[in-house]
């Protein structure tokens, strides 16, 4: 394999024998801004509206023991031109995390000129994507002069959420946090000091009380949280957002509104929110119809609304190409000849 150096610009070039390799140091050291990324994600949302990508279900497999799970999701963007496959398998589920095996990874492809464009690890893109979603959600169905938060869960995907939540929702002032992890406390609230240096983090421990106050609620714990919301504990035009765990299914059952990234997609990854009789709410509008315009979110200011955020991989595309551009420009990367 080549190391590809500023130097070496006619490499970067991509061609039908050698693929673009992009390592997680590669990905990590590109500068990206929240906008950037939130643009990128919205743009990927409407394009798929506007019915010219392709999100075809995700492929799982899991053994009967569950101690892994593998997904396999394949789709187009129409706005770049460009198809990929995001691969993602997690090995050890019954181990701490620390004991896990995680690896996930993107393939682009031009599908105008028929070229390879890169290989990357998917790590930091679903790292930035899901919670830039969560934000637009947020945007999109918050009620009007929402001006608190509270986030459930210090994991990769609580991280960002409040920069992010920032970012479409300047106004917010009274930013909470529930978490058990203090390692993951402290990384929540230096994320939010390097974007935000003048807000402060709020850590709360009556989880009740601050679900009260809150006008959006984040749920992004991992399965293993004792937080679980209940939708009596809720404002009545709260939004609620479910991203891994922290809330009940009451809140999605009692709701006014229950929007869906993907409706099919919550009846597979979603079951745990269903009720004594196994079922899911009916979805009321998925989301990337709301972002276009052509489906509504809030319908008056006093509802309570449900969004479940469950990736679609043509955001993984988007904001993954994005990233590929910005590193190629720059000349990172391995060259390997996989195809001689």
């Amino acid at each position: 394999m080549t190391r590809i150096d500023d130097q070496e610009e006619a490499s970067v070039m991509p061609d039908d024998r050698t693929l673009r390799v992009l390592s997680t140091s590669d990905v990590a050291g590109i500068d990206i801004t929240l906008t950037d990324v939130v643009s990128v994600v919205e743009q990927a949302y409407r394009t798929l509206a506007d019915g010219r990508s392709d999100n075809p279900r995700k492929l799982t497999v899991k053994p009967e023991d569950g101690h892994s799970v593998a997904y396999a999701m394949l789709g187009r963007d129409g706005e770049r031109g460009v198809v990929a496959i995001k691969t993602s398998y997690k090995h050890g589920l019954h181990e701490d995390r620390d004991k896990q095996h995680y690896y996930t990874t993107l393939t682009l492809y031009d599908d105008e000129t028929g070229l390879p464009v890169a290989m990357l690890d998917c790590g930091r893109i679903g790292a930035l994507r899901t919670p830039a979603v969560s934000a637009l959600l947020a945007r999109e169905l918050a009620a009007p002069g929402s001006r608190s938060a509270l986030v459930i869960g210090t994991g990769t995907q609580g991280r960002l959420a409040l920069p992010f939540l920032l970012t479409t929702l300047p106004d917010l002032e009274r930013l909470m946090l529930f978490g058990t992890h203090p390692d993951g406390i402290r990384a929540v609230r230096e994320q939010l000091h390097t974007y935000f240096p003048e807000r402060e983090l709020e850590v709360v421990t009556d989880l009740r009380a601050a679900a009260g106050d809150a006008d959006v609620v984040l749920a992004t714990a991992g399965p293993g949280t004792p937080a679980s919301v209940e939708a009596e504990w809720l404002k009545p035009s709260a939004l609620s957002v479910l991203i891994g765990y922290g809330i009940a299914p009451s809140t999605l059952h009692t709701a006014d509104r229950v929007v869906a990234t993907s409706e099919a997609q919550m009846r597979v990854t979603g079951t745990d929110m269903a009720d004594a009789d196994g079922r899911l709410r009916d979805v009321h509008a998925e989301f990337p119809q709301v972002l276009a315009g052509r489906a509504a979110g809030r319908t008056d200011p006093g509802q309570r609304i449900f969004a479940y955020n469950s990736g679609l991989v043509v955001t993984d595309i988007a904001l993954g190409h994005r990233f590929a551009q910005l590193a190629l420009a720059q000349g990172l990367g391995t060259a390997v000849p996989l195809w001689t």
